[in-house]
């Protein structure tokens, strides 16, 4: 063990060095050869709004607190919840200048006092809060897991979010069992992914997906049944199972609400975990948000209590940072663990993005174009764009009335908050 933990320690000096003496590749962005070892390349959100509000920056490199653990990052996690951060479009943001992401994976670097349990070299995954999209970071230890041997850093940055928001709410909110059935949306997507692998552990669960008819091909032997996400899904379902079916996973919100409380059977279970629906053009939109909302179905408990059914919602950051859940959510993380070891899941890695490309891969999730996760790698060189590169955007807080008809496309993404 102590020999491990020596050859850790070396290797991860030999990273440090190399990082810290590594000139990135020009982009434009204004960074420069890290001489000074205290410095750190960073993704900076100068405001809310469109693209050009992020920037590569360098920044102070971040020093452990008691009970905080140093992560040199390897790779970082994006969502379509920082999509909505970049927009401003969530309750209560923070303020900016800020530097986005909200999971990573990486070596440890150092220990903060009281800190029990790691060692300097271990490989980790890790939720932040906020800050992930820089070369080191510092997060408290209840937030930070071993990762096994043979995950790779671009696995470990996708496989928090997504598979612990999937497992949580399939199993700690609904309590999917064997024979049941599952409607999810954005069955392409981070968690759509997630969520049909975790359905395939339990023996006889029928899955129904909606996706964009151009992902089928690739996602179509991870569902029993995949729509077109503008077909009319409800009655596709309804044509296979007269009943409905046990869970509806909803992230799209908007008039979908309605029609997943619709399918659900006697003692059902609908969640609302995102509302994608809200995002259409480039920047924030009050039309399109109140559009969404107007669309909710309203809630009658009444209704509720003579159907049998069960209606809730569920926010992975909200239960991590605001309501001290780690502990359980350290429970979902290590029956996950295990399952990847038993290869029984394994998280699908859309592409990898070097830091400089922020833009252009928060613009592929805007457009709905990803199967699986995006990662941002810290230390890929950046690709030069083509003169007609398709993640060129629109003029920023241009509304995008209407995705109907570019259906091909773009797909509803997960929004987790």
């Amino acid at each position: 063990m102590a020999k491990e933990g020596v050859e850790k320690a070396e290797e991860t000096e030999q990273m440090i060095e190399k990082e810290t003496s590594k000139e990135p590749a020009e982009g434009g962005d204004g960074s420069h050869r890290l001489g000074d070892a205290q410095e750190m390349r960073a993704v900076v959100l100068a405001g809310f709004g469109g693209l050009n509000k992020l920037k590569l920056s360098r920044k102070a490199m971040p020093e452990p607190q008691d009970g905080e653990l140093k992560i040199r990052v390897k790779a970082c996690g994006l969502n379509f919840i920082d999509l909505m951060v970049r927009q401003g479009n969530i309750d209560n943001p923070p303020k900016t200048p800020l530097v986005p992401g909200f999971e990573c994976s990486g070596i440890v670097e150092a220990l903060g006092d009281s800190v029990k349990g790691y060692e300097i070299g271990d490989r980790v995954m890790a939720f932040v809060n906020y800050n992930a999209w820089a070369e080191v970071v510092c997060t408290p230890v209840e937030f930070v897991y071993k990762i096994p041997d043979d995950m790779s850093f671009p696995e470990a940055a996708a496989f928090p979010m997504n598979f612990v928001t999937a497992y949580t709410m399939l199993f700690e909110i609904a309590n999917l069992r064997e024979g049941m059935s599952v409607l999810v949306h954005s069955a392409g997507g981070g968690v759509g992914q997630a969520v049909a692998q975790l359905c395939s552990t339990v023996p006889n669960v029928t899955v129904f997906g909606t996706a964009s008819t151009f992902k089928h091909e690739a996602i179509k032997d991870s569902v029993t049944h995949l729509f077109d996400r503008n077909a009319d899904y409800v009655q596709e379902v309804k044509r296979i199972s007269a009943e409905g079916v046990d869970i509806v996973l909803d992230c799209l919100c908007g008039d979908n609400t309605g029609k997943g409380l619709s399918l659900l059977k006697p003692l059902g279970t609908y969640i609302l975990y995102g509302s994608s629906n809200m995002v259409t053009g480039e920047t924030k939109s009050f039309f399109s948000f109140a559009k969404s909302w107007w669309q909710v179905e309203k809630v009658n408990p009444i209704k509720l209590y003579e159907e049998n059914k069960v209606i809730a919602g569920f926010s992975l950051l909200n239960l991590l940072f605001k309501q001290g859940r780690s502990g359980l959510i350290r429970g979902v993380v290590e029956k996950l663990i295990g399952l990847y070891n038993q290869k029984k899941i394994k998280p699908v890695v859309d592409s990898l993005w070097a830091l400089e490309e922020v833009k252009e891969a928060m613009q592929r999730i805007h457009d709905r174009g990803n199967i699986g996760k995006l990662i941002l790698d810290v230390e890929k060189t950046p690709t030069p764009l083509m003169a007609n590169d398709s993640t060129e955007t629109s003029e920023a807080g241009e509304e995008e009335e209407d995705h109907e008809g570019d259906s091909e496309n773009k797909e509803r993404m997960p929004f987790i908050q």
